[in-house]
């Protein structure tokens, strides 16, 4: 009888069990692929950034890009706070107007809460835009990215439907802040009073969000509540306060240095500006101020090393401080109603004066980079703490360059007296607009518990 040689029948064999094994592993190390792109990105951050490009392309002002930017924070926020109750605490409750979630996390069992965060942000973030391209090819990217490295189907679907319902309970609260309703309010009439501001070049636009501080606020008890001390009372005669503001600015202009120069056009955030060619005329793109603190925001939790949790309690905090600043310098600004240092100084003293950056279309008191980069601030440093040394990048897809600063309030500080250099404001709204916006982040930092104790 002829023996059975078996060997190539064990050779086909160790390479079929040699091909499983290389099959499992491979599947192993897809599997965990996903995991391990969550935990060492910062896909938060990318999604603000798509946001802030869409902002910047719609050309939103700086109040109502403020209120863009905070909501999705929310909704990431309290996905974190849903996953890590130990952790952190809800804001809906805390918020004015707000009430707790309804959401049952256990209903989510084979969620990942990091992704259901981002798909709460985006939601949010597209309802809240137009040109919505931007956030959706972001986002597809990010989800064709996390299943392409094993993120299981059940797991993402999961996720997915989280994050909705979280979006959903986030977007209903924004729905009664009273926006919606404010769309149909009556335009600014402009005032015929000497001293009230008037429409500046070189287009002449209307005034932005007159009716902002009808918005309700997250933490303020009323637009109204940190008002400044009043501007100084108008004058043309030399020996005035208010003509003597207006010859600093001035001279200000007339006697600028490069790297007054450099900062005043670093900061100018102003998604208004308009180039003219002759006869034409078009928008130069640029982030608002609140874009510009949103995106040091971005850099500080990558500088700190901070989880994605943390990324969330960065951006919601900011932006709400951010918002609130907005709301208190935009009651100001309406009520006082003050002119431009380029309408005084054309009208009373040099009519070919110029500012060095363009004037925006609201009036002038008080400074909105004073209040609202101070408060920022204050919210970032809270939590980062100080000193904390950054280099701010965020302008250079903008074709500007960098800033290094040793603390957030020294930015801040920056970032105020930017608007003198520029000719855009008189010293009294950045110093009065700097203790406004310190005013409101101080009431926050005693409202506001996003940690538990």
């Amino acid at each position: 009888m002829a023996s059975l040689n078996t060997k190539p029948f064990l050779k086909t064999r160790l390479l079929g069990l040699g091909f499983v094994f290389l099959f499992l592993l491979g599947s192993c190390n897809k599997s965990d692929n996903y995991k391990k792109l969550l935990t060492e990105s910062y896909y938060l951050i990318e999604a603000n950034e798509s946001l802030t490009e869409t902002l910047v392309h719609d050309i939103f002002s700086p109040p109502v890009a403020s209120r863009v930017y905070a909501y999705p924070s929310i909704a990431a926020y309290e996905t974190a706070a849903l996953e890590a109750p130990d952790q952190y605490n809800s804001l809906m409750g805390q918020m004015n107007g707000s009430k707790p979630l309804s959401i049952n996390p256990s209903n989510y069992s084979e969620a990942n809460f990091q992704l259901a965060s981002l798909a709460a942000y985006y939601k949010i973030a597209i309802q809240l835009t137009f040109s919505e391209q931007f956030l959706t090819g972001q986002r597809d990217a990010l989800y064709k990215e996390l299943k392409d490295a094993g993120m299981p189907e059940k797991e993402f679907q999961a996720s997915i439907e989280l994050g909705d319902a979280v979006a959903d309970e986030i977007m209903a609260y924004a729905s009664e802040d009273n926006y919606h309703q404010s769309r149909s309010f009556g335009k600014y009439n402009v005032k015929n009073d000497l001293g009230t501001w008037k429409p500046t070049p070189p287009a002449y636009i209307e005034a932005i969000e007159p009716h902002w501080n009808k918005i309700r606020p997250f933490f303020l008890d009323s637009a109204s509540q940190f008002a400044p001390d009043a501007p100084p009372a108008f004058d043309t005669i030399p020996s005035s306060t208010f003509y003597i503001d207006a010859k600093a600015v001035m001279d200000a202009r007339i006697n600028i240095n490069s790297e007054e120069e450099e900062i005043a056009f670093f900061w100018d955030c102003n998604p208004y500006k308009m180039n003219v060619k002759g006869h034409v005329m078009f928008a130069e793109k640029k982030i608002t101020p609140g874009g510009h603190w949103m995106g040091i925001a971005g850099i500080a939790v990558k500088n700190k090393g901070l989880d994605w949790k943390g990324v969330a309690e960065t951006m919601v905090t900011t932006s709400i401080y951010l918002f609130d600043g907005f709301i208190s310098c935009w009651d100001e600004k309406y009520r006082s109603s003050l002119i431009r240092p380029e309408t005084y100084i054309n009208l009373y003293m040099d009519k070919n004066w110029l500012p060095l950056l363009q004037t925006p279309p609201f009036p002038e008191y008080t400074s909105g980079h004073s209040v609202v980069s101070s408060a920022a601030a204050e919210a970032l440093t809270r939590l980062l703490g100080e000193p904390f040394h950054f280099v701010d990048s965020t302008e250079i897809k903008f074709g500007l360059g960098v800033r290094e600063f040793d603390s957030f309030r020294i930015a801040s500080e920056e970032a105020a007296i930017s608007r003198f250099y520029g000719g855009i404001h008189y010293l009294p709204a950045i110093d009065n607009g700097v203790k406004q916006g310190k005013g409101v982040a101080n009431l926050i930092n005693q409202k506001i518990k996003t940690r538990k104790e």
